[in-house]
């Protein structure tokens, strides 16, 4: 039989109090619809999207676009599931590296970094890439540096963006690297503000540092770097690691 608007709304309350991390409106959709195969999908789009939080005012709430969370969620600490994982974050510096070239292809070469390398306040990115033209290119163009800033501790992402837009002063692009494990909210938020300003947003599984189940959620846009900041970058990582200077712009 199908579901009636009351017990449309009904059914969207339960199934976000089941979620007290949050859930995304198109998967209250599919639970509803697949749970009522009956109802009219039509119907169920409408009563989440215009009349769910409004009838449960006390018990739901919308942090963020599409997002929708208890309102107790909101107030207490983050469940267990999202504790940091037990891995270090240099675990995921050289897979990472390997992403960055080989799978999302934006850099010619990519090494990893992180740590206090280049004895610098504004910090050193985990990942550095570099996207230089090759011998068979016509047309050729300036290297651009992409910088990269990774995180295993899912409580941190306003750390990770903050890093990560001060890469753009030398790095023509710039990404932020979070696991899996952070809230639906922090994601939400963190995704709308990567958009905003045009930092790549990467999510991984922190669970293997061999198999980091990469997701890119939002690409990188190019911006044009401070040219004093890029050859500062490019002087105190060849006085540190000169090796890997090489790497990248040999």
């Amino acid at each position: 039989m199908s579901l009636g608007v009351q017990a449309i709304r009904e059914a969207g309350r339960k199934t976000v109090l089941d979620h007290p991390g949050g859930i995304r409106y198109a998967e209250i959709v599919a639970q509803i619809v697949k749970d009522n195969p009956t109802t009219n999908p039509l119907t169920v789009q409408a009563q989440i999207a215009n009349a769910l939080v409004p009838s449960y005012p006390t018990e739901l709430t919308k942090p963020s676009r599409g997002l929708y969370m208890p309102i107790l969620a909101t107030a207490v600490p983050a469940p267990q599931g999202f504790a940091p994982t037990s891995h270090p974050e240099q675990a995921f510096y050289e897979p990472f590296a390997s992403y960055l070239q080989n799978d999302l292809e934006e850099a010619t070469a990519a090494v990893e970094l992180g740590g206090a390398t280049l004895k610098t306040k504004w910090g050193t990115p985990d990942v550095v890439g570099v996207y230089r033209p090759a011998t068979s290119d016509l047309v050729k163009f300036a290297p651009e540096i992409v910088a990269a800033e990774i995180k295993v501790d899912p409580a941190q992402p306003v750390v990770a963006f903050g890093q990560a837009i001060a890469y753009r002063l030398f790095a023509a692009r710039s990404y932020v690297v979070m696991p899996s494990t952070m809230t639906a909210e922090d994601q939400s938020r963190l995704e709308a503000l990567c958009m905003l300003f045009g930092v790549g947003f990467v999510l991984f599984s922190p669970s293997d540092p061999a198999s980091p189940e990469w997701q890119i959620r939002v690409r990188a846009q190019a911006y044009l770097p401070d040219v004093f900041y890029v050859n500062e970058f490019a002087r105190r990582l060849h006085e540190a690691q000169p090796v890997k200077f090489g790497e990248l712009f040999g």
